[in-house]
Parts: C-alpha cells; sequence; structure tokens
C-alpha cells in the first residue's frame, strides 16, 4: 500500500462489529493528534473507523491477515489495524498481535490486552503499532528496525510479551504472544470482559420475570419469615451458594454452552478449557449480578410491604432492620431459583446472545456445525 500523498499517512481501523467497533470509534477521536505528536516527523495521520465482521467463519490468524491484505488492498490506506474481540492463537500460544511491515499490516487481539482498562489499553497498542508501521521498514537481515512495541506501552510495566519471527509461509513477519498463568488470566478477563456479562440479567426476560415473581410472593409468606428469622449466616450462605450454583449450572446445560472438541490434540484442549472457563466465569457474574439486584428489589419490597405487628405475631420476634436484610437475602436464594426454572423458557439463541458477544456467538455456531458435521 503506497502512501496516498507526501506527508499524510491514512490509518484504517477495521474493526469486528460490537464491542471493537465501539472502541475504535473512541480512540480514533484522539489518534490523529497523539500520533502525529508522537511521530515527531510533521505527518499527518487521518483515521478511518470501518465495522466489518472480517472474522467470520474463522479464527485462524494466518487466514485473517490475508483477509486483512486483501481488504486493505482494495482501498487507499498506508496502514491497516485490525481489531477483534476473539481470543487468538498459533502454535499454541496465546497471541496480542500480528504484524506485517511489508504491507502494513496488524492484527489485534482486544481479549489478550485483558478485562482492565481495555480503552486506554488498545490505543496505547494501535499507537505502538501504527508508529512502528510508518517507521523505518525490515532491514536487509530481515528484521526489523523496530520499536518497543506493547510491553511497557499496555501495562506500563514489563509483561511476558514476546516478538517472534514467523515462517515464510506466513503473511506477517512479527507476532506478539503472552504466556504463563499471568497471559492465561489477562487473556480469560478479556474474554469475560467481551462476553459483557452484566448483559445477562435483562437478556433472560423470562427468567427475570420467573424470579421477581417468586420474590414478591415469598415476601409475603409467613413460613419464609419464620424460615429466614431462625437460619444462621452459614446457613443462608450455603442457600447463596446453592440457588446461584443452580442457576449457572442450569443455563450452561439448557442452553448448551459447554463446549467439546473433538479434537485430541493438547492445543485444542488448552482452548476448549479457556473458552469454558471464560463461560463459567461470564455465567457466573451475570447470575451474582442478577441475586444482588434481587436483594435490593426484595428489600426495598419489603420495606412497603411488611408490617410489623403482623410479623411480629407470625414469628414471634420483633421486626428490625436485620430481618429485613435477612429477609431480602434469603428470598433472594429462594427467587434465584425460581429464576433458574423461568429461563428455561428462553430459547438457547436468546441465552447465548445474552451471554456472548456477536463474534463468540459466531464463533461457537462454526465449532458446533464443524462438529455436527
Amino acid at each position: 500500500m503506497q502512501a496516498s500523498s507526501p506527508g499524510v499517512t491514512v490509518v484504517a481501523l477495521l474493526a469486528d462489529p460490537d464491542a471493537p467497533t465501539e472502541i475504535a470509534k473512541r480512540m480514533s477521536r484522539t489518534l490523529p493528534a497523539r500520533l502525529a505528536d508522537r511521530s515527531g516527523q510533521g505527518r499527518r495521520f487521518d483515521i478511518e473507523v470501518i465495522s466489518e465482521p472480517f472474522t467470520s467463519g474463522t479464527e485462524d490468524p494466518p487466514t485473517l491477515m490475508r483477509r486483512i491484505m486483501d481488504r486493505g488492498s482494495a482501498e487507499n490506506w498506508d496502514i491497516v489495524v485490525a481489531l477483534t474481540d476473539l481470543p487468538l492463537h498459533s502454535h499454541g500460544r496465546r497471541l496480542v498481535a500480528h504484524m506485517s511491515h511489508e504491507h502494513g499490516l496488524a492484527l489485534l487481539s482486544l481479549p489478550s490486552l485483558g478485562g482492565f482498562r481495555l480503552q486506554t489499553r488498545a490505543r496505547l497498542a494501535v499507537e505502538e503499532a501504527v508508529l512502528d508501521l510508518s517507521g523505518p521498514q525490515p532491514t536487509a537481515s530481515g528484521r526489523p528496525a523496530r520499536r518497543q512495541m506493547l510491553p511497557e506501552s499496555v501495562d506500563r510495566r514489563p509483561t511476558p510479551v514476546h516478538p517472534r519471527r514467523v515462517g515464510e509461509e506466513e503473511s506477517p513477519d512479527l507476532r506478539y504472544a503472552i504466556s504463563g498463568p499471568r497471559g492465561y488470566l489477562r487473556v480469560l478477563f478479556g474474554m469475560v470482559r467481551a462476553n459483557r456479562p452484566w448483559r445477562l440479567v435483562p437478556g433472560l426476560s423470562k427468567g427475570l420475570a420467573a424470579a421477581l415473581a417468586t420474590g414478591a410472593v415469598a415476601t409475603l409468606d409467613s413460613t419464609v419469615w419464620s424460615l429466614a428469622t431462625s437460619l444462621s449466616t452459614p446457613r443462608l450462605v450455603v442457600a447463596t451458594v446453592g440457588s446461584v450454583g443452580l442457576m449457572i449450572g442450569w443455563l450452561i446445560v439448557d442452553a448448551n454452552l459447554w463446549h467439546r472438541t473433538g479434537e485430541g490434540s493438547p492445543e485444542a484442549r488448552q482452548r476448549t478449557a479457556l473458552y469454558n472457563t471464560s463461560t463459567v466465569v461470564t455465567v457466573s457474574i451475570g447470575v451474582l449480578v442478577c441475586y444482588v439486584g434481587l436483594m435490593v428489589i426484595n428489600f426495598v419490597w419489603g420495606l412497603f410491604i411488611l408490617n410489623d405487628q403482623v410479623f411480629a405475631s407470625m414469628t414471634r420476634n420483633p421486626l428490625n432492620a436485620t430481618d429485613y436484610w435477612t429477609l431480602s437475602w434469603f428470598v433472594a436464594s429462594t427467587a434465584t431459583v425460581g429464576g433458574a426454572l423461568g429461563s428455561g423458557l428462553e430459547s438457547d439463541e436468546a441465552i447465548r446472545a445474552a451471554a456472548y458477544s456477536k463474534r463468540e456467538q459466531e464463533r461457537r455456531h462454526m465449532l458446533q456445525d464443524e462438529h455436527d458435521g
């Protein structure tokens, strides 16, 4: 790709729909000024954001790089930085970025940047990639005269991110990978953030309606009053763990969220374990958010509906602030079980849409089709 005009570098941010596109649009507001300031060469940068599902149907990095290359060759772009919320793997390693200096391309996996300060980390990583690709080209020895890439710019401290040469059969000339427990946790948290677990609550409308109805009725039941006031804190904790665990297990099993691989390679098993762990964490966070919400709603409902004289006559204990919280706590556990039963009325597609990002839904559909085939 050739420069569109002297002194101007056109940078395309090719982003998957949903979260990557949102991140790309936000960073595009400040990127031109930041890149011009950091380049220090009087160069101007024009940023274009293109939202396309370029990862549709594959998660193979070389295939994705060829797609990006084909897409960039049809446009007047100098540099293309592609953003995806899919985790990328190559030869058993979790990848942060693939780069091709020859073609001015970079592929960035957002989950590898972690689950915290993602916008800032993504912007810094894109800045480093653009400045690296717009800088000196690879030397005669074949090794790029490159800048300090992701380690310090992403975390502001050294991290296990390693540049590695790529074989001649692959298009990138550099790739950055993370390894070890810290790298695993970073990718895991990044995947969970990409799934946006807080969307699980409004996404399960039937389950939420069943939980709210169960909680409203249980708050009026004198038997529930007696049980709540007689239960010790450890038993209330057991009720919480049991009800939340039941809800998590029911959602995963009923909607077939647990992925099984037909491949026997260690790399495939590692990927499957990572995907399933992200599923459990995503659903767990969503259910816990729902549980806390039910506690608050039941507490407010109890403040309006409970009568202290009736409560005292049925439980032989005066109604106080502790009883409100204890009752709302116990009712939240009961309502969560009702919500688990109500979620059975949701379609599998609705649960997946609530639990996963768009790219993750497509990836799982693709894997399911390959498994069925």
